[in-house]
């Protein structure tokens, strides 16, 4: 049977029936009501679909996207480490450093570049190779920086060891969200990515308890046992890469269909090859990748593709979004929380990495709670409000944090200064912690996917090198007036999100490529289809305006 056939028969009990809107006719059936949905082929297919939430093969993709969460740990465990690891006696005395200054910036903001520099070619190995390699190069990349880092005996090798680790980053950033996103369902893709990416808490937190936990260690130690257990999560990755199935999306655009078939049968379809769901899949993903084969082949250094066409643009400038605010939010004072609650009046060491666990313990609840509701929660209407929100959490801080600078017996401002950056971080994680995982992976199709997220893996480089090398610097020239600017451009943030933001639940990937090939993108991303439910949960009729 021709393919086209295929889905034909997948979506005929849908479209059988059509009724004009507005009307009220329910074919005559008791208890079914109207909703409207983001697109009814797929919300039809969703209710009939049965997937386990835990029969053997779902367990096993649980397992799948555990793997990709364990690549977030290692590029969250450093943003705690550093915070932490620059405010250690030993380590100041080592490297002849302070928590700021320009020393600090070199060492830390060094990460970016070396995330910078990998760019093409972690883009070239996850779609030549596949998203498991991409895995399997970053973990050895992070591993080699992890050793040079723990055994420096200077600020030259450390910096060197930080450049190393953020290759391995950048081959880990490409890879690891791209594969959560095409093996999820349609109907957990955005729980699944937006679980990869709270992998940053995954690492932060350990890293928060492994500092204050070393710091009692009175020799050397007490900084390159943290450095060392970096390696940790690596080494699941690659004892775990080798058992787990390649993405169906990278199958079919090299060729293997047969593979790729399995894949959707198994684990989105309950192993019933006659699955709704699976059929719907399947055509739509086969005929992305005919398009993107009637396009001649791309090098791997050529990036055009990602703004030669009017598609690519507004693909492009979601990424570009993400990859901005996502990293200049205000939420990349964090690599510096030592210096920050030193401002606020926390003295003491021990104080300050205790509040570092406790920071990035509220942030992970923010941004598990974020995760829960991902794929119930509009993309849009989240980014909107809660950069805003962003913006009003570090002005009540800002406002706080000014009065006890200028009298530091006011200790009612100081703890106001205290909670509300704690709540700044809480909000901002439940805002962008996850969609900074789902939103590039699904505003780009698979031809463009890999070079998209090196895109995006460049600029939060670019944005974190800045964020890492100006932040030491101006806080010790303007103290927490710095925040100030973060508050302006959140803002700012907000109104670029409400006109250019588009709005991808509810679809699927392939279903995206009209949304993105319209004159309006976030116009037409908004659009709802209508639809008729039944009791029993089945999808009988698609009513279509003006008929």
């Amino acid at each position: 049977m021709a393919k086209g056939e295929e889905v034909a028969q997948v979506t005929e009990g849908l479209n059988a029936h059509i009724v004009a809107e507005g009307t009220g006719k329910t074919a005559g059936n008791d208890g079914a009501t109207q909703r409207e949905v983001y697109n009814a082929e797929l919300y039809a297919a969703i209710q009939e679909s049965n997937i386990p939430r835990w029969g053997k093969a779902t367990i096993h993709l649980y397992y799948c996207v555990f793997v990709a969460f364990c690549c977030a740990c290692a590029n969250g465990y450093d943003g705690s480490l550093m915070g932490s690891i620059t405010a250690m006696p030993h380590f100041k005395a080592t490297m002849h450093s302070q928590n700021d200054g320009w020393k600090v910036s070199v060492m830390t903001s060094l990460y970016s570049v070396g995330s910078i520099i990998t760019t093409p070619f972690a883009a070239a190995v996850s779609d030549k190779w596949g998203r498991r390699v991409g895995m399997v190069f970053g973990s050895f990349g992070i591993i080699l920086g992890s050793i040079i880092a723990s055994s420096s005996f200077g600020m030259t090798q450390v910096t060197i060891g930080r450049i190393v680790l953020g290759c391995g980053i950048q081959f880990m950033t490409v890879a690891a969200p791209a594969y959560s996103m095409e093996i999820a369902p349609p109907q957990w893709r955005g729980r699944c990515t937006g679980f990869y990416n709270c992998g940053w808490f995954g690492g932060s937190i350990p890293a928060a308890l492994v500092t204050f936990g070393c710091q009692y260690i009175d020799n050397n130690w007490s900084w390159r046992i943290p450095f060392i257990c970096q390696c940790f999560a690596c080494f699941i990755v690659l004892g775990s890469v080798y058992f787990i199935p390649e993405s169906p999306r990278w199958l079919f655009a090299r060729g293997r269909e047969d593979e790729a078939i399995d894949f959707l049968v198994r684990y989105h379809g309950n192993g019933n090859r006659q699955s709704r769901l699976v059929k719907l899949e399947i055509e739509e993903i086969h005929e992305s990748i005919r398009q993107d084969l009637r396009d001649s082949e791309i090098a791997w250094w050529d990036f055009r593709c990602l703004f030669d066409t009017h598609e690519g643009r507004w693909r492009s400038a979601q990424v570009l979004m993400m990859g901005v605010f996502g990293q200049f939010s205000g939420n990349g004072l964090g690599y510096f929380n030592a210096n920050i609650f030193d401002e606020m009046g926390i003295k003491s060491t021990a104080q300050e990495l205790g509040y570092n666990v406790l920071n990035s313990v509220l942030s992970a609840i923010g941004a598990g709670t974020a995760v829960c509701f991902t794929d119930r929660m509009p993309r849009r209407t989240v980014l909107v409000y809660g950069t805003f929100a962003c913006a009003c959490m570090l002005a009540i801080n800002g406002g706080a944090s000014h009065a006890f600078g200028a009298n530091e017996n006011n200790i009612s401002a100081g703890r106001a200064a205290l909670a509300f950056y704690f709540l700044f971080n809480v909000v901002n994680s439940f805002a962008y912690t996850p969609l900074q995982g789902v939103l590039p992976v699904e505003a780009l199709d698979t031809r463009r996917r890999a070079k998209g997220l090196a895109f995006y893996g460049f600029l939060t480089g670019c944005l974190g090198f800045i964020n890492t090398f100006c932040t030491p610097i101006a806080e010790s020239t303007i103290h927490l007036n710095y925040i100030w600017v973060f508050v302006g451009w959140d803002c700012v943030e907000a109104v670029l999100w409400y006109f250019f933001c588009v709005e991808a639940q509810g679809r699927t990937l392939e279903q995206l490529e009209w949304v993105y090939t319209q004159p309006h993108p976030v116009k037409a991303s908004q659009h709802l289809d209508k639809i008729v439910q039944q009791a029993d949960g089945t999808v009988s009729e698609k009513i279509v305006d003006g008929v």
